[in-house]
């Protein structure tokens, strides 16, 4: 399987490697976090380990660590813009089996 990125998402992660003036790609991790469990580490992609996952979507690398991949692989992360003050990622991710009320975690 893989974790992939829609058009949207490849497009807004290639504007802000652009801005930041560097970057490989997305770096995507989970972290014991939350009330449900885990919740979602986005950051950029400044270098590749051995023992990271890579996958291409659009152009873009999405790098994902050994431990996150179980809890992630499969995911979809879309870009969503639905005003100027409420704008990110969206992660559909059919690994998760609940999530905590506010959104901000999940179970696998």
């Amino acid at each position: 399987m893989a974790v992939t990125l829609t058009e949207s998402a490849a497009s807004r992660v290639n504007t802000m490697i652009a801005k930041r003036g560097s970057g490989l790609g997305l770096r995507v991790s989970t972290k014991v976090s939350g009330c449900a469990g885990f919740s979602y580490v986005v950051d950029y992609a400044d270098e590749i380990e051995a023992e990271d996952s890579v996958f291409e979507s659009h152009g873009v690398k999405v790098v994902v660590d050994a431990s996150s991949l179980s809890n992630i692989d499969g995911m979809e992360i879309d870009y969503v813009k639905e005003s100027l003050l409420n704008e990110g990622f969206d992660f559909k991710n059919p690994k998760v089996k609940d999530s905590c009320g506010c959104g901000e975690s999940f179970t696998v």
